[in-house]
């Protein structure tokens, strides 16, 4: 999520300083991505360089200073609407490096590894799910796509891991490490993850939580 860009979003709305627009990025994101204050100034003083915010006069003596758009930060808050999401240079993800080196560097147990990472993310999706729970969509929308989308993104790299270890197996790498080379596709994922594929996201959690 692109700090900069919330914070436009939410100046088209009205003037805000940096503690209201802190509280509101978290409380509209539901709590996922937690700024500091710090974060919040330091964007603000970036967002005021670029010309987008300019400072407005305080309510009274001792009130923060707010900031409301310009022109260009009005036109760019509104670019950002109407674009789309690149993902033609999707971030560099730590699990997908941990296992393309685990496979090339001689010792490491990569079906181990694999284990480790799932069991990890199962408590994860186990956790998420009890959360998604709780919630009502009708009254916290924005909460609840939050959690959805962290439920799914859970589900699919259980779904990847399993298909990491069939192809790992099926290359005779179960084991310890010991002879460099990418990892080969084996093809559909393990018959206990098949069915995810075809499955909503509820109906594979109910079952993780058992």
């Amino acid at each position: 999520m692109s700090v900069r860009q919330g914070f436009l979003a939410m100046l088209s709305e009205r003037p805000m300083h940096g503690y209201q627009l802190r509280q509101e990025f978290e409380r509209r994101t539901g709590g996922t991505w937690p700024l500091n204050i710090g974060q919040a100034y330091t964007t603000l003083a970036r967002l005021q360089r670029d010309g987008l915010v300019t400072p407005v006069p305080g309510d009274g003596d001792g009130a923060p200073e707010r900031f409301r758009l310009t022109d260009s930060g009005a036109a760019q808050a509104q670019v950002w609407w109407e674009t789309a999401v690149g993902r033609d240079q999707p971030q560099r993800d730590e699990l997908a490096i941990k296992l393309a080196l685990a496979v090339t560097v001689p010792g490491v147990d990569v079906a181990a590894v694999v284990r480790r990472q799932r069991d990890a993310t199962l408590r994860t999706l186990r956790a998420l799910t009890r959360q998604k729970r709780d919630l009502d969509p009708r009254t916290d929308l924005a909460r609840s796509l939050v959690l959805e989308s962290q439920v799914f993104a859970a589900e699919s790299e259980v779904r990847w891991l399993d298909h990491v270890e069939a192809s790992v197996a099926s290359r005779g790498r179960a084991g310890p490490a010991h002879s460099p080379g990418p990892a080969h596709s084996a093809g559909p994922t393990g018959p206990d993850r098949d069915d995810l594929t075809s499955r909503p996201a509820g109906a594979t959690t109910k079952e993780t939580t058992r």
